[in-house]
Protein backbone atom coordinates (compact mmCIF):
# COMPACT_ATOMS: atom_id res chain seq x y z
CA UNK A 1 0.00 0.00 0.00
CA UNK A 2 1.12 3.24 -0.66
CA UNK A 3 1.43 6.18 1.98
CA UNK A 4 -1.82 6.99 2.85
CA UNK A 5 -4.46 9.27 3.33
CA UNK A 6 -4.81 10.13 7.31
CA UNK A 7 -7.19 12.32 9.02
CA UNK A 8 -6.83 13.40 12.68
CA UNK A 9 -10.13 14.43 13.96
CA UNK A 10 -10.08 16.49 17.37
CA UNK A 11 -6.05 17.84 16.52
CA UNK A 12 -6.44 20.58 18.74
CA UNK A 13 -7.07 18.44 22.01
CA UNK A 14 -3.69 16.78 23.87
CA UNK A 15 -4.79 13.55 22.37
CA UNK A 16 -4.96 14.26 18.92
CA UNK A 17 -1.95 16.72 19.08
CA UNK A 18 -0.17 13.67 20.39
CA UNK A 19 -1.30 11.52 17.67
CA UNK A 20 0.20 14.18 15.10
CA UNK A 21 3.65 14.03 17.19
CA UNK A 22 3.67 10.35 17.12
CA UNK A 23 2.68 9.50 13.55
CA UNK A 24 6.15 11.67 12.83
CA UNK A 25 8.19 10.19 15.58
CA UNK A 26 7.30 6.29 14.61
CA UNK A 27 7.28 7.51 10.99
CA UNK A 28 4.02 6.21 10.20
CA UNK A 29 3.40 6.07 5.99
CA UNK A 30 1.68 9.15 5.34
CA UNK A 31 1.20 10.55 2.18
CA UNK A 32 -0.99 13.30 2.91
CA UNK A 33 -2.26 14.45 6.63
CA UNK A 34 -5.25 16.56 7.35
CA UNK A 35 -6.27 17.71 11.23
CA UNK A 36 -9.84 18.39 12.25
CA UNK A 37 -11.32 19.82 15.34
CA UNK A 38 -14.02 22.21 16.32
CA UNK A 39 -15.06 25.81 14.47
CA UNK A 40 -13.15 27.67 17.84
CA UNK A 41 -10.09 25.45 17.31
CA UNK A 42 -9.88 25.77 13.21
CA UNK A 43 -7.13 27.73 11.75
CA UNK A 44 -4.58 26.60 14.43
CA UNK A 45 -1.22 25.18 12.82
CA UNK A 46 0.03 22.08 14.22
CA UNK A 47 3.71 20.91 13.11
CA UNK A 48 4.23 18.06 11.48
CA UNK A 49 7.55 16.84 9.62
CA UNK A 50 8.73 20.31 9.54
CA UNK A 51 5.89 21.41 8.34
CA UNK A 52 2.43 23.62 9.89
CA UNK A 53 -0.54 21.40 8.97
CA UNK A 54 -3.63 24.09 9.12
CA UNK A 55 -6.40 22.79 11.42
CA UNK A 56 -10.15 22.39 9.94
CA UNK A 57 -13.12 22.45 11.04
CA UNK A 58 -14.70 19.40 11.54
CA UNK A 59 -17.29 19.13 8.38
CA UNK A 60 -19.04 15.70 7.49
CA UNK A 61 -18.40 16.64 3.81
CA UNK A 62 -14.66 16.97 4.31
CA UNK A 63 -14.37 13.45 6.04
CA UNK A 64 -14.21 11.75 2.44
CA UNK A 65 -10.79 9.54 0.28
CA UNK A 66 -9.38 9.03 3.72
CA UNK A 67 -7.97 5.30 4.45
CA UNK A 68 -7.31 5.99 8.22
CA UNK A 69 -8.78 8.39 10.76
CA UNK A 70 -8.00 8.56 14.32
CA UNK A 71 -10.77 9.95 16.36
CA UNK A 72 -9.44 11.79 19.58
CA UNK A 73 -13.01 13.44 20.61
CA UNK A 74 -16.07 12.88 22.91
CA UNK A 75 -17.94 9.67 22.67
CA UNK A 76 -21.13 11.35 21.37
CA UNK A 77 -19.54 12.71 18.72
CA UNK A 78 -17.72 9.51 18.23
CA UNK A 79 -20.86 7.51 18.00
CA UNK A 80 -21.84 10.01 14.57
CA UNK A 81 -18.37 10.06 12.71
CA UNK A 82 -17.30 6.29 13.30
CA UNK A 83 -20.07 4.67 11.36
CA UNK A 84 -20.25 7.35 8.94
CA UNK A 85 -16.31 6.98 8.08
CA UNK A 86 -16.59 3.35 8.49
CA UNK A 87 -19.21 3.17 5.54
CA UNK A 88 -16.89 5.18 3.07
CA UNK A 89 -14.07 3.01 3.37
CA UNK A 90 -12.23 4.71 6.07
CA UNK A 91 -10.85 2.40 8.65
CA UNK A 92 -10.94 3.81 11.93
CA UNK A 93 -9.64 4.24 15.45
CA UNK A 94 -11.69 5.45 18.01
CA UNK A 95 -10.07 6.46 21.44
CA UNK A 96 -13.07 7.60 23.01
CA UNK A 97 -15.15 4.94 25.31
CA UNK A 98 -18.10 5.26 22.57
CA UNK A 99 -17.72 1.61 20.87
CA UNK A 100 -15.27 -0.10 23.53
CA UNK A 101 -17.65 -2.17 24.64
CA UNK A 102 -19.72 -3.23 21.82
CA UNK A 103 -19.19 -6.92 21.28
CA UNK A 104 -18.49 -6.91 17.30
CA UNK A 105 -16.12 -3.97 17.85
CA UNK A 106 -12.08 -4.97 18.69
CA UNK A 107 -10.91 -3.32 21.78
CA UNK A 108 -7.16 -3.16 21.24
CA UNK A 109 -3.83 -3.20 22.73
CA UNK A 110 -1.42 -4.76 20.28
CA UNK A 111 1.03 -6.40 21.97
CA UNK A 112 -1.62 -8.39 24.76
CA UNK A 113 -4.68 -9.05 21.83
CA UNK A 114 -3.54 -7.70 18.14
CA UNK A 115 -5.16 -10.87 16.71
CA UNK A 116 -8.13 -9.08 17.50
CA UNK A 117 -7.52 -6.95 14.59
CA UNK A 118 -8.41 -9.80 11.73
CA UNK A 119 -12.13 -9.69 13.09
CA UNK A 120 -12.76 -5.41 12.07
CA UNK A 121 -15.55 -4.21 10.31
CA UNK A 122 -14.15 -0.88 9.93
CA UNK A 123 -13.86 0.77 13.73
CA UNK A 124 -11.18 -0.49 16.07
CA UNK A 125 -11.76 1.06 19.90
CA UNK A 126 -8.77 2.25 21.71
CA UNK A 127 -9.02 1.05 25.33
CA UNK A 128 -8.85 3.66 28.08
CA UNK A 129 -5.13 4.71 29.16
CA UNK A 130 -5.53 2.90 32.95
CA UNK A 131 -6.76 -0.15 31.58
CA UNK A 132 -3.87 -0.58 29.04
CA UNK A 133 -1.11 0.08 31.26
CA UNK A 134 -2.67 -2.67 33.25
CA UNK A 135 -3.45 -5.34 30.58
CA UNK A 136 0.23 -4.76 29.48
CA UNK A 137 1.63 -6.40 32.77
CA UNK A 138 -1.20 -8.64 33.56
CA UNK A 139 -0.94 -10.30 29.78
CA UNK A 140 2.36 -11.94 30.74
CA UNK A 141 1.38 -12.92 33.99
CA UNK A 142 -1.59 -14.72 32.63
CA UNK A 143 0.13 -16.50 29.93
CA UNK A 144 2.64 -18.25 32.57
CA UNK A 145 0.28 -18.60 35.85
CA UNK A 146 -3.27 -17.70 34.71
CA UNK A 147 -5.26 -15.41 36.17
CA UNK A 148 -7.72 -15.44 39.29
CA UNK A 149 -8.50 -12.09 40.49
CA UNK A 150 -7.32 -8.19 39.79
CA UNK A 151 -7.54 -5.45 42.75
CA UNK A 152 -6.06 -2.61 41.85
CA UNK A 153 -5.49 1.01 42.97
CA UNK A 154 -4.85 3.70 40.40
CA UNK A 155 -3.03 6.86 41.03
CA UNK A 156 -4.21 9.16 38.01
CA UNK A 157 -2.37 12.28 36.04
CA UNK A 158 -4.64 15.26 35.33
CA UNK A 159 -3.02 15.14 32.16
CA UNK A 160 -5.55 12.48 32.21
CA UNK A 161 -8.77 15.11 32.33
CA UNK A 162 -7.08 17.30 29.86
CA UNK A 163 -5.47 20.57 29.11
CA UNK A 164 -7.59 22.76 30.99
CA UNK A 165 -6.65 20.31 34.01
CA UNK A 166 -3.56 20.73 33.60
CA UNK A 167 -3.80 24.28 33.98
CA UNK A 168 -5.75 24.21 37.05
CA UNK A 169 -3.27 22.35 38.89
CA UNK A 170 -0.65 24.64 37.68
CA UNK A 171 -2.49 27.86 39.07
CA UNK A 172 -3.49 26.26 41.66
CA UNK A 173 0.11 25.40 42.95
CA UNK A 174 0.55 28.59 42.10
CA UNK A 175 -1.81 29.95 44.38
CA UNK A 176 -1.10 27.83 47.27
CA UNK A 177 2.71 29.09 47.26
CA UNK A 178 1.36 32.56 47.35
CA UNK A 179 -0.61 31.68 50.10
CA UNK A 180 -4.29 32.07 48.32
CA UNK A 181 -6.81 29.24 47.58
CA UNK A 182 -8.10 29.36 44.14
CA UNK A 183 -11.65 28.17 43.19
CA UNK A 184 -11.59 24.92 41.34
CA UNK A 185 -13.16 24.82 37.94
CA UNK A 186 -12.22 22.00 36.52
CA UNK A 187 -12.66 19.37 39.50
CA UNK A 188 -14.95 19.39 42.08
CA UNK A 189 -12.46 20.05 45.00
CA UNK A 190 -8.88 21.59 44.58
CA UNK A 191 -6.43 19.41 43.16
CA UNK A 192 -2.99 20.77 44.17
CA UNK A 193 -1.88 18.86 47.27
CA UNK A 194 -4.91 17.13 47.35
CA UNK A 195 -6.05 14.08 46.21
CA UNK A 196 -9.56 13.04 44.74
CA UNK A 197 -11.02 9.60 44.73
CA UNK A 198 -13.45 11.04 41.85
CA UNK A 199 -13.09 10.21 38.60
CA UNK A 200 -16.09 10.43 36.38
CA UNK A 201 -19.13 10.22 37.40
CA UNK A 202 -20.57 7.73 40.66
CA UNK A 203 -23.09 4.96 39.56
CA UNK A 204 -23.88 1.14 39.55
CA UNK A 205 -22.43 -0.18 43.17
CA UNK A 206 -20.84 2.85 44.14
CA UNK A 207 -18.36 2.84 41.66
CA UNK A 208 -16.84 5.32 39.14
CA UNK A 209 -17.14 5.56 35.15
CA UNK A 210 -13.61 5.28 35.92
CA UNK A 211 -13.68 1.90 37.39
CA UNK A 212 -16.16 0.24 35.91
CA UNK A 213 -14.01 1.35 32.39
CA UNK A 214 -11.25 -1.11 34.33
CA UNK A 215 -13.61 -3.90 35.40
CA UNK A 216 -14.90 -4.54 31.62
CA UNK A 217 -12.39 -3.57 29.55
CA UNK A 218 -9.80 -5.62 31.64
CA UNK A 219 -12.59 -8.38 31.21
CA UNK A 220 -13.18 -8.05 27.17
CA UNK A 221 -9.21 -7.29 26.36
CA UNK A 222 -8.28 -10.78 28.09
CA UNK A 223 -10.75 -12.62 26.86
CA UNK A 224 -11.96 -13.84 30.45
CA UNK A 225 -15.54 -12.55 30.80
CA UNK A 226 -16.18 -13.23 34.07
CA UNK A 227 -12.44 -11.88 35.69
CA UNK A 228 -13.15 -10.41 39.44
CA UNK A 229 -11.43 -6.88 39.35
CA UNK A 230 -12.27 -4.00 41.42
CA UNK A 231 -10.89 -0.79 41.22
CA UNK A 232 -10.42 2.04 42.85
CA UNK A 233 -9.46 5.36 40.86
CA UNK A 234 -8.08 8.47 42.35
CA UNK A 235 -6.84 11.78 40.88
CA UNK A 236 -3.67 13.13 42.10
CA UNK A 237 -1.77 16.06 41.90
CA UNK A 238 0.57 15.15 38.90
CA UNK A 239 0.35 16.62 35.77
CA UNK A 240 1.66 13.53 33.35
CA UNK A 241 1.45 9.83 33.69
CA UNK A 242 -0.98 7.20 35.56
CA UNK A 243 0.76 4.87 38.33
CA UNK A 244 -1.27 1.96 39.93
CA UNK A 245 -1.00 -0.36 42.54
CA UNK A 246 -1.89 -4.16 41.32
CA UNK A 247 -2.94 -7.00 43.17
CA UNK A 248 -3.39 -9.79 41.55
CA UNK A 249 -4.11 -13.72 42.37
CA UNK A 250 -2.54 -16.40 40.24
CA UNK A 251 -3.50 -19.70 39.14
CA UNK A 252 -0.41 -21.47 39.97
CA UNK A 253 2.57 -20.03 42.14
CA UNK A 254 4.95 -17.41 40.42
CA UNK A 255 8.18 -15.91 42.51
CA UNK A 256 8.44 -12.51 42.05
CA UNK A 257 11.85 -13.70 40.62
CA UNK A 258 9.74 -15.54 37.71
CA UNK A 259 7.93 -12.28 37.36
CA UNK A 260 10.26 -9.95 36.86
CA UNK A 261 12.27 -12.30 34.32
CA UNK A 262 8.56 -12.90 32.58
CA UNK A 263 7.57 -9.18 32.44
CA UNK A 264 10.99 -8.27 31.30
CA UNK A 265 10.73 -10.64 27.99
CA UNK A 266 7.04 -9.12 27.31
CA UNK A 267 7.24 -6.04 24.38
CA UNK A 268 6.39 -2.66 25.35
CA UNK A 269 7.07 -3.33 29.21
CA UNK A 270 10.38 -2.38 31.23
CA UNK A 271 10.80 -3.77 34.93
CA UNK A 272 12.54 -1.20 37.31
CA UNK A 273 12.52 -3.03 40.42
CA UNK A 274 15.52 -2.55 43.03
CA UNK A 275 13.86 -0.66 45.70
CA UNK A 276 17.00 -0.82 47.98
CA UNK A 277 18.92 1.14 45.49
CA UNK A 278 16.31 3.72 45.02
CA UNK A 279 14.93 1.88 41.69
CA UNK A 280 11.05 1.72 40.65
CA UNK A 281 8.67 3.72 38.55
CA UNK A 282 7.58 6.85 39.32
CA UNK A 283 5.67 9.42 36.93
CA UNK A 284 8.33 11.48 36.47
CA UNK A 285 10.64 9.07 34.56
CA UNK A 286 7.88 7.73 32.65
CA UNK A 287 6.77 10.62 31.31
CA UNK A 288 7.47 11.16 27.55
CA UNK A 289 8.28 7.42 27.29
CA UNK A 290 6.20 4.59 25.18
CA UNK A 291 7.03 1.83 27.76
CA UNK A 292 4.84 0.63 31.07
CA UNK A 293 7.17 0.55 33.79
CA UNK A 294 6.53 -1.86 36.36
CA UNK A 295 8.22 -2.46 39.76
CA UNK A 296 8.20 -3.36 43.51
CA UNK A 297 7.13 -6.87 42.42
CA UNK A 298 6.67 -8.97 45.29
CA UNK A 299 4.56 -11.50 46.90
CA UNK A 300 1.25 -10.59 48.46
CA UNK A 301 0.23 -10.82 51.79
CA UNK A 302 -3.44 -10.97 50.63
CA UNK A 303 -3.78 -13.58 47.89
CA UNK A 304 -2.23 -17.26 47.45
CA UNK A 305 -0.31 -17.49 45.09
CA UNK A 306 -0.35 -14.13 44.44
CA UNK A 307 1.61 -10.92 43.14
CA UNK A 308 1.69 -7.24 44.54
CA UNK A 309 2.98 -4.71 41.54
CA UNK A 310 3.84 -0.96 41.11
CA UNK A 311 2.95 0.06 37.63
CA UNK A 312 3.30 3.80 35.77
CA UNK A 313 2.93 4.85 32.47
CA UNK A 314 2.86 7.99 30.39
CA UNK A 315 -1.20 8.47 29.77
CA UNK A 316 -0.65 10.32 26.96
CA UNK A 317 1.62 8.06 24.81
CA UNK A 318 0.78 4.34 25.64
CA UNK A 319 -2.21 5.29 27.01
CA UNK A 320 -3.83 7.01 24.61
CA UNK A 321 -1.89 7.92 21.26
CA UNK A 322 1.03 5.34 20.93
CA UNK A 323 -1.43 2.60 21.34
CA UNK A 324 -3.50 3.73 18.74
CA UNK A 325 -0.64 4.43 16.31
CA UNK A 326 0.52 1.06 16.79
CA UNK A 327 -2.98 -0.10 16.03
CA UNK A 328 -2.38 1.66 12.81
CA UNK A 329 0.60 0.07 12.26
CA UNK A 330 -0.52 -3.67 12.74
CA UNK A 331 -3.39 -2.96 10.55
CA UNK A 332 -0.92 -1.70 7.71
CA UNK A 333 1.54 -4.74 8.51
CA UNK A 334 -1.50 -7.35 8.14
CA UNK A 335 -3.00 -6.08 5.48
CA UNK A 336 -6.10 -4.95 7.31
CA UNK A 337 -6.60 -1.10 6.11
CA UNK A 338 -8.43 -2.37 2.86
CA UNK A 339 -11.40 0.09 1.99
CA UNK A 340 -14.60 -1.97 4.28
CA UNK A 341 -17.89 0.30 2.61
CA UNK A 342 -20.82 -0.87 4.29
CA UNK A 343 -24.23 0.06 2.80
CA UNK A 344 -26.24 2.54 4.27
CA UNK A 345 -23.48 3.93 6.51
CA UNK A 346 -24.00 0.32 8.67
CA UNK A 347 -21.05 -1.87 9.99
Amino acid sequence: MKDLKVAVIGAAGAVGRKVVEVLEERNFPVGELRLFATRRSAGQKIPFRGEKIPVEETRPEELEGFQLAFLAVGAEVSRELGPLLASRGTVVIDKSSAFRLEPEIPLVVPEVNGEELRHHRGIVASPNCSTIQMVMVLEPLRRVAGIRRVVVSTYQSVSGTGEAAVGELEEQVRGFVRGERPEPRVYPRPIAFNLLPHIDSFGELGYTGEEWKLVRETRKIMGIPDLPVSATAVRVPVFWAHSEAVSVELERPLSPEEARATLSSFPGVRVVDDPEKGLYPTPLEAAGRDEVFVGRIRESLAFSPGLEMWVVADNLRKGAATNAVQIAETLLREGLLEPLVRAGGKI
